[in-house]
This record gives C-alpha cells, sequence and structure tokens, in this order.
C-alpha cells in the first residue's frame, strides 16, 4: 500500500512455498488476508519471494496466472526477494542460505530471471528491486580473488537489468543486504566494497564494454541498477547508528533499493540467567548470528550455539539475528532493536530513504509458542500498522 511517496508491503518469505502452486495459494490465502485487514479498498503491494522452482516456472510459462490472482485481489508486486534461492522453511537452512553466492553464475542467471518476471508485473510509473544476498557467506569469501569474481557478476547483472529496462522501460535495481558474517556484513565494509570493485575506473570500464556505454555513462548506469537493501535487524545486530549508516551510503552514492522494516534480539548484559533462556532460542532452521559488545570491541560468532559455548564474558551487550516482531520493544527476557528501526524510520521521515519499505519478519515458524499469540495474519497486521502509525507521529512531530 501507499504511504507518502513510498510503497510499504511485507515479505512473502514468511510463508512456505518454493512452487509456483504454493506462491499462488499463499497469495490467495495469506496476502490477501492482510490486505483485507490493513487496505481494504486500496491497492495493496505484494513482496514476493519467487524461489529457484517459481521463478522457473513463471520465466517458462508466463506469468499469466500470477498476473490474474493479484487482479483478482487488488494486489501489485514493487519489489521481490531473490535471496533464498531454495527451501527456506520446515528444513536445515542455516548457511546453505547462502548458495548459489555470487560468484557462481547460477545466482546471476537467477536474478535476471526475477528481474524478467517483475518487469511484467510492475504498474506503469513503479521502479522495481530485488534484494540479494551481499556477495555470499563470509568464511567462503575472504580473499579479494572471490571479491572480484563477485563484483565481475553483478557487473554482468547490472548490465542486463540495463537491456531489460532497454526493452521493457520498467527501471530495476538490485540490492545488495549487508548481514552479519556474510562478505558485506557492515555499512563500512559495503562502501568499501564498492569504491574498490564496482566504482572504480577498471569495473566502469568493464561496465562500459558490456553495454557499450561511455565510462562516464557506465557509472550512471551502475548507480541507476545497483544498491543495497537496508535491513534494519541486521544494521542493528551489527551496532550500526542509523543516522550514520545512511550518511554513509549517501556520501558513497549508493542507493538504497529497499528497506526491510525488522528487528532483532538485544540483551544489554548478559548474564547466565540470559544465557539459559537464549538457549532456548537456538533452534535448527536458521543461523543466529551473534555480535557481542565488550567495551569497544565486537566480538562475532557464526551461529548464537557458537556463542553460547564460548567463555562466559558477563555483562557483554549482545544483539543477535533473531528476526522478532516489530511491534513490541521487549519479549520476556529480553529487548528487541526497535529502537534502531524507529531511528531508521525516523530518518525516512526527515528525508525518504526509498519507495520500498518492506516488513520481514520470516520467523514466525520458529518463533517461542509465548510469541505466538495471534495468527500470522493478525500478527503482519499489527506489523503493518506500527509501520504507519510510528511513520505518521514521525511526520508531524517538530
Amino acid at each position: 500500500m501507499r504511504i507518502g511517496d513510498s510503497h510499504l508491503t511485507y515479505c512473502t518469505n514468511v510463508h512456505p512455498g518454493e512452487r509456483l502452486p504454493e506462491v499462488l495459494g499463499n497469495l490467495e490465502r495469506h496476502v490477501a488476508a492482510v490486505k483485507a485487514r490493513v487496505s481494504p479498498d486500496r491497492p495493496f503491494a505484494a513482496g514476493l519471494w519467487l524461489a529457484h522452482e517459481a521463478a522457473l516456472s513463471l520465466d517458462t510459462g508466463g506469468v499469466g496466472p500470477l498476473r490474474d490472482v493479484l487482479a483478482r485481489h487488488d494486489l501489485y508486486v514493487p519489489t521481490l526477494n531473490g535471496f533464498p534461492f531454495g527451501a527456506f522453511h520446515g528444513t536445515r537452512v542455516k548457511e546453505r542460505v547462502y548458495v548459489p553466492d555470487w560468484r557462481d553464475p547460477v545466482r546471476r542467471e537467477h536474478t535476471v530471471r526475477l528481474a524478467r518476471i517483475l518487469a511484467q508485473l510492475l504498474p506503469d510509473g513503479v521502479r522495481g528491486s530485488i534484494s540479494t544476498l551481499p556477495g555470499g557467506f563470509k568464511p567462503v569469501l575472504a580473499s579479494v580473488e572471490a571479491h572480484a569474481l563477485v563484483a565481475h557478476q553483478l557487473l554482468r547483472c547490472v548490465a542486463e537489468l540495463h537491456a531489460i529496462e532497454r526493452q521493457t522501460g520498467r527501471l530495476i535495481v538490485l540490492g545488495l543486504e549487508p548481514e552479519p558474517c556474510c562478505m558485506l556484513e557492515t555499512i563500512a565494509e559495503t562502501t568499501a566494497f564498492f569504491a574498490q570493485h564496482l566504482h572504480d575506473e577498471r569495473a566502469l570500464a568493464t561496465l562500459a564494454d558490456l553495454t557499450g556505454a561511455t565510462q562516464s555513462e557506465a557509472g550512471a548506469l551502475l548507480r541507476r541498477h545497483l544498491g543495497v537493501c537496508l535491513d534494519a535487524c541486521h544494521a542493528a545486530v551489527e551496532h550500526e547508528r542509523a543516522s550514520e549508516a545512511v550518511a554513509a551510503l549517501r556520501r558513497a552514492e549508493i542507493p538504497i533499493a529497499k528497506v526491510q522494516l525488522s528487528a532483532g534480539l538485544r540483551v544489554a548484559s548478559v548474564d547466565p540467567q540470559a544465557r539459559a533462556a537464549l538457549a532456548g532460542l537456538a533452534e535448527d532452521v536458521y543461523l543466529h548470528q551473534v555480535v557481542a559488545r565488550s567495551g569497544d570491541a565486537l566480538i562475532r560468532y557464526v551461529d548464537l550455539p557458537e556463542a553460547l559455548a564460548a567463555t562466559a564474558r558477563d555483562g557483554e551487550e549482545w544483539r543477535i539475528h533473531f528476526h522478532v516482531p516489530i511491534f513490541a520493544n521487549s519479549f520476556g527476557a529480553f529487548a528487541s532493536t526497535q529502537d534502531f528501526l524507529i531511528e531508521l524510520l525516523a530518518e525516512h521521515a526527515r528525508e525518504p530513504l526509498s519507495d520500498h519499505l518492506e516488513v520481514e519478519t520470516y520467523t514466525w515458524g520458529v518463533l517461542p509458542p509465548a510469541l505466538r499469540t495471534s495468527t500470522v495474519e493478525q500478527s503482519i497486521q499489527r506489523e503493518l500498522i506500527f509501520c504507519t502509525d510510528t511513520l505518521s507521529a514521525l511526520a508531524g512531530s517538530p
């Protein structure tokens, strides 16, 4: 739905389903139900997650069935989530969510396939965005050579997004989504990667060769089609400050393709009781990276069990990549990183960050029962209303 000049949606990766019939069913059952609650009389934006299998079906068989469902329920699609490639629910995902990474042409081919689909779904005058992984899993992408391979595939993808715009008139921006323990996990790492591997003369010369543009034109094309997806949970877990993150991206001329409105867990001072409570959240489906602050130092753990097994350092502040409902700032013994999200929304209220705002709490299936006190549709409704109410209050504040 529209809020100001932005499209507010939620990501359908909360609903299991890697095949096209499941995608269509999720729109019919879940997305339509959310729309009826929050936008009964106006079109509602759907932030679609299309896994590899569903995308193949749409690319080869046509988008007609998807268009029909969208039209029937007064839905439109401004953005796609291209991060999870395959199964994302009910099975061990963990580090597999980063496969294939951006060194592999298969990741680029999947992303371009998504762009072709999105170009057929975008309403007139609406740009499109696709969020994707930030290169891949850091432990396997630590070398300069790996970064160069990632950059090369991204440049090829930008060239293909440019070709799609020339053919269809539809502008689509790819957003790399910094995440803890990934190749790009902080805003500083992200701006450095763009400067060293994408905005430099060699990269622009490569893009010029791929597109037939001049090197100057190639710089504009890169900034037109490649940016970041700024996930509030991820940035908060990295102990970023919202204003500084936004300012750094603007200085680096990196567009924010999409803002994902999300929150993680925060423990202000870890002690044995907190560790015991956190042990109940160490589930087997998703990675729950931990970034601990001890004084001025940040200590990173790839997953919550690793952090819990480490030598006890009572008094540290832990931030945990465990998406929790954004409408609450505390969950029993834990706080959330909702404060960071509100700061980010305040930045958006002052000067819009992106025209795509997407709630992304995909963990309903693994949340403890105490945090699942209503249906998924009711909870998503509360999240969307939290966003609209917060933005309205911020817009009216001096």
